[in-house]
């Protein structure tokens, strides 16, 4: 394998001698001249080379992957030698990203044909292209069988399902060219692992080399990246334009003193300034981390400005509305009409979306990548500024995002995980493969190799799922689970089993997991979006809450849809949607780490006025920001050189307090571990079970990325005749019982009977045909799909091996976790223990607020944290210990 950087810019003119006439005078007629990734790109896959780009949105990522295709389709045509197959494949993650490029290619073909027609460049077949996913209709699909495009736009779900046909298959033996577009969004997700397999299927298929085309804007590292689109032992040249805009990029606060603020005030502020910010640009993109919050931001914005913010000119975009909504929105920004769109992460990729002067971000958007990706939206042609502006209202957020700024300056991206070997992936490869021939077991299992995140597949992995599929494990036959495939272990063979099994792949194909969503709908039937069925059960008869931007009244419920009417006007409750909080990346983690260090060592020396002028130069800080990220970390310093603590944060030592509420009996473990909410979730969910076990008691925990704590109730112990005090438990000792030895065992033994577990097995057993979502056409329902993972995840747990269980486990402590990372933690951190106290530190105070069960509101969210730093001011001045440099 050799994975190359391209570092030749080829001329304009040395690329247009490449093309066919009619092409080199259509793209005169556009354009002055080639982006740099294009004159990099082009001619290496003119000459058939696997070519990964990345490059900023606006740069010509989408005509550098198209040029050579086209240029080739028109030659052949040229030549009378274009025949009716299929000869390019474009994927990408989103169906209105598929959209976008299907209309964009259909423009410039015609453009190009007229150009043909006027040289006499004679074309004698149309290059014809089409869609092809669930969005497409039955007759569409017979008229691609029988005219089938020279250009397909799928996704990965449709591409599989073609694999799996017995005609429309045969178009695709012609294949030369795959491009994947938005390859950082599929590399790090089942559903580009899923893709890496059907490239392999379909290069079997074809019977030579096909050419890899990726595309993708933020993407670290690069190398792995171009294995992932490649796979094992083929070359990769890398197009790194990643960095081709200027970017202007600030923090920003609202308000001065964050912490003495009241939270009603605060989000006035807020709004005000985002106010401000949307009055002063063209169109403004605004991102909140959650579908919740871009519906709260939506919905104040119209409350308190309410003659700027009509539904005419503004919108709100994100998974949960429904697809005419969210198209409707997507044509009206792209033509201009729109004045702002809130949305979640939905608008992130590269869906065309016209000009945006500026992208606002609320709150830390967790990574550099994601806030580049996000900033990136602005500015659409390269010649322009991404602007962007990231709003904070909290101090830990501010720190964050500080950090994350100025390491987007320095060209600093986080890295992406990428899932390894996933069984019920492979679960559904091996069915599908079975469609089509009978195999030689060694045959199938080199193939999956070939794709980079089975490159490493152990066989006892892969003959285990083989037994699986094949129904070796007779006890589930009691619960309808039958063999998918034969296999025959004599002869080293498998083949498909029974006459359902090409519906049963089809029908149960994909990644992605069932969720329990409730459709919305009006009173006449009107579809509005969805809500998830635990905010359902919330709701009463005359409830008002936020979709789409709008506020509807809650009448009743039937099966799996809300009746809801149009209610204007009206204080809402603000749809609460299952686990959108964004982690933490690691990589960010420790860089925040390495920040509060060199902070520490410059309070340590007397140097407010460098700390206040370096932030301003070196982290491009606002002078309100850098004050208050100052007082911050002072108070902190103050609150442990208190406690005689000499060694600080960093991103190796791990701060330890011991926090003892004697009036509720209640012992408080806070463990300042930044290293993200991947990492804390291992972390916290060992120490958890170690301690529950050593104390016989249950231990309460509460996470964030920037530590965790476990809380448990105290025994009490006798003083004298009438009184008494509680026995705590020493915090070294508490350390002492994880390591990196036994982290992994003793967080398996923490997950089961778990929701976590009983979730993540009912995916891992839909996506491995042990529990289907559709069997002959008829949908199961979420609900029944669950009761069934109920009843078999209790018979599969004594089964030894068994890969379904064996995978619920590893996508667990690999992909929702991160096992690797936090053994790694226990490997080099240092453990610094602060003396019991009453109170929590400055750096604990957000951390701490999560473990108060009667805090819901963010209004009292505030409240205590003003509380507790007042706290910790009078205990400061009380000893009169306070350090002012």
């Amino acid at each position: 394998m050799v994975i190359k950087h391209i570092e030749k810019k080829y001329r304009k003119e040395e690329i247009l001698e490449k093309l066919e006439k009619p092409l080199t005078i259509w793209f005169i007629n556009k354009f002055k001249d080639f982006t740099p990734p294009q004159k990099k790109s082009i001619i290496p896959i003119l000459e058939n080379k696997n070519v990964l780009i990345t490059s900023p949105t606006g740069s010509g990522k989408t005509l550098a992957c198209f040029l050579a295709i086209i240029n080739n389709l028109i030659k052949l045509s040229h030549q009378n030698k274009l025949e009716d197959f299929v000869y390019c494949i474009y994927i990408s993650p989103l169906r209105a990203l598929d959209r976008d490029i299907y209309w964009n290619l259909l423009e410039p073909l015609k453009e190009i044909e007229e150009i043909c027609g006027k040289i006499g460049y004679k074309l004698n077949k149309k290059i014809r292209v089409a869609l092809r996913t669930g969005d497409v209709k039955p007759h569409e699909k017979q008229k691609q069988l029988k005219e089938p495009p020279h250009i397909l736009i799928t996704t990965p779900e449709t591409i599989a399902i073609v694999l799996g046909t017995i005609k429309f298959k045969e178009k695709l033996k012609n294949v030369k060219y795959v491009i994947i577009d938005e390859i950082h969004e599929l590399a790090n997700s089942k559903r580009g692992i899923h893709l890496s397999l059907s490239l392999e299927r379909l290069e079997n298929l074809c019977g030579k080399k096909i050419v890899r085309i990726g595309a993708g804007a933020t993407l670290e590292p690069l190398e792995l990246a171009a294995k992932f689109l490649v796979g094992e032992k083929r070359s990769c040249y890398i197009v790194d334009a990643r960095f081709l805009k200027k970017t202007d990029i600030k923090v920003v606060i609202p308000v001065n003193k964050l912490i003495y603020t009241e939270a009603e005030k605060a989000n006035e502020k807020m709004y005000q300034l985002l106010d401000k910010l949307i009055t002063n640009s063209r169109t403004t993109l605004v991102f909140t981390n959650t579908r919740s919050g871009a519906e709260r931001v939506h919905w104040h914005l119209k409350q308190l400005f309410p003659s700027k913010y009509l539904d005419e000119i503004t919108g709100v975009h994100h998974s949960s509305i429904s697809r005419d909504i969210r198209f409707d929105v997507e044509e009206k920004l792209k033509s201009g009409k729109l004045k702002a769109v809130i949305s979640s992460t939905s608008l992130e990729l590269g869906i065309d979306i016209g000009y945006i002067d500026l992208v606002v971000q609320i709150g830390s958007p967790k990574s550099v990548s994601r806030l580049m990706q996000r900033i990136g939206r602005a500015g659409h042609v390269l010649h322009e500024i991404s602007k962007g502006r990231v709003i904070c209202l909290d101090r830990d957020d501010l720190v964050e995002c500080l950090v994350m700024v100025k390491k987007s300056y320095e060209y600093w991206l986080d890295k992406f995980h990428m899932p390894r070997n996933c069984l019920d992936v492979l679960c559904q490869h091996i069915v599908g493969m079975a469609l089509e021939k009978k195999w030689k077991i060694e045959e199938a299992y080199n193939l999956i190799k070939k794709a980079y995140p089975y490159s490493n597949l152990k066989f006892k992995d892969f003959l285990s799922v083989l037994r699986y599929l094949a129904g070796y494990y007779h006890t589930l036959i009691n619960y309808n689970i039958y063999g998918k495939i034969w296999l025959d272990e004599g002869e080293k063979i498998f083949g498909r089993m029974g006459k359902y099994t090409r519906v049963i792949y089809t029908l149960n194909i994909g990644t992605i997991p069932d969720e329990v969503k409730i459709k919305v709908r009006t009173i006449d039937g009107k579809f509005v979006g969805f809500i998830e069925e635990s905010f359902l059960e919330r709701l009463m008869p005359s409830d008002i809450f936020v979709l789409g931007g709008k506020t509807y009244e809650f009448v009743k419920s039937k099966r799996n849809v809300a009746y809801v009417v149009e209610a204007k006007e009206k204080k809402p409750t603000i749809p609460s949607w299952f686990s959108e909080q964004l982690p933490l990346s690691y990589e960010l983690a420790i860089e925040i780490g390495k920040f509060r260090e060199k902070i520490f060592k410059m309070i340590e020396n007397n140097e407010k006025e460098k700390i206040i002028e370096f932030l301003e130069k070196e982290y491009f800080a606002e002078k309100d920001v850098a004050k208050e990220i100052y007082d911050y970390f002072l108070l902190q310093y103050n609150f442990l050189k208190y406690f005689g603590i000499k060694e600080f944060h960093s991103d190796k030592n791990v701060i330890v307090e011991n926090v003892v509420d004697e009036k509720e009996g209640v012992q408080n473990i806070i463990f300042h571990s930044l290293y993200g909410r991947r990492v804390n979730d291992c972390l916290s969910r060992a120490y958890a079970y170690a301690l529950s076990k050593k104390i016989n008691k249950s231990v309460k925990t509460s996470i964030t990325d920037n530590g965790f704590i476990l809380s448990f109730e105290l025994e009490k112990e006798r003083k004298g005749i009438f009184g008494y005090k509680y026995k705590t438990i020493n915090s070294e000792k508490v350390v002492s019982l994880v390591n990196k030895n036994n982290i992994e065992e003793l967080v398996r033994k923490s997950l089961l009977n778990t929701e976590l577990i009983k979730r993540k097995f009912r995916h891992c057993a839909s996506r491995s045909y042990m529990i289907l979502k559709n069997y002959k056409g008829h949908e199961i329902s979420v609900e029944k799909q669950q009761i069934n993972a109920e009843k078999l995840i209790k018979i599969v747990k004594d089964l030894e091996d068994f890969p379904v269980l064996k995978e619920t486990y590893r996508e667990i402590l690999e992909d929702f976790m991160d096992i690797e990372k936090a053994k790694e933690v226990l490997s080099f951190c240092r453990f610094i223990f602060l003396p019991k106290t009453n109170l929590p530190s400055p750096f604990a105070h957000n951390i701490f607020i999560l473990s108060e069960t009667d805090v819901v509101l963010m209004e009292d969210r505030r409240k205590l944290l003003l509380e507790l730093h007042k706290k910790i001011l009078e205990k400061i001045h009380e000893n009169n210990y306070i350090f002012k440099p």
